[in-house]
């Protein structure tokens, strides 16, 4: 385990989204799984209404609260004993309904030498899927739905979504501005 704060570049992907929809971000090393369960949700938009878990190995982690038998605290677990070298990898999972899997990537290791404050995020790409929605498969028919005003269910998945819903729409500076309104264990550089 890494015992000197570092700046972590994480990239995390939606399993099977096609095209992809991920996010990047930078992140304190030593943050708690659960810190950075809140900061995917944030980047990718969720609303944290669910059941998650991580995976790293064999390994499962999650809040104790949730009472996943065989998984180890995600309040007790440091990212860096986890993600100690570049390309390291791990799996989230979000919504057990939904099941939706993001690939989690540590992708550089950074010296604290700038003055951002972290955790920032510093490219994505698409809109994430709103929840609810039925998973990868329930999201590609959402799309298609929404893509067809003649479609029977239109009106009715644009009243749930709101009319002004994109899925090509990611905006970094709104993504950052929530990032900033919450509690992560925020730090500048």
């Amino acid at each position: 385990m890494t015992t000197e704060k570092q700046i972590y570049q994480i990239q995390i992907t939606l399993k099977d989204s096609n095209p992809r929809i991920w996010r990047r971000f930078l992140t304190s090393s030593d943050i708690t799984l659960n810190e950075l369960h809140k900061i995917i949700q944030t980047t990718m938009g969720w609303a944290n209404s669910h059941l998650h878990q991580f995976e790293k190995g064999r390994d499962c982690y999650a809040p104790k609260s949730f009472n996943i038998e065989e998984a180890k605290d995600s309040k007790e677990v440091k990212l860096d004993s986890l993600l100690q070298n570049e390309k390291d990898k791990m799996k989230y999972t979000y919504d057990f309904g939904d099941d939706w899997e993001l690939d989690i990537i540590l992708e550089k290791i950074l010296p604290l030498n700038t003055s951002n404050e972290i955790p920032l995020c510093i490219a994505g790409s698409r809109a994430c899927p709103p929840d609810d929605c039925g998973g990868i498969a329930g999201y590609e028919e959402l799309l298609e739905i929404i893509s067809n005003p003649k479609h029977p269910d239109f009106d009715e998945k644009i009243e749930w979504l709101g009319e002004n819903f994109d899925p090509e729409y990611f905006d970094m500076d709104e993504v950052n501005s929530m990032l900033k309104g919450k509690n992560f264990g925020c730090m500048t550089m």
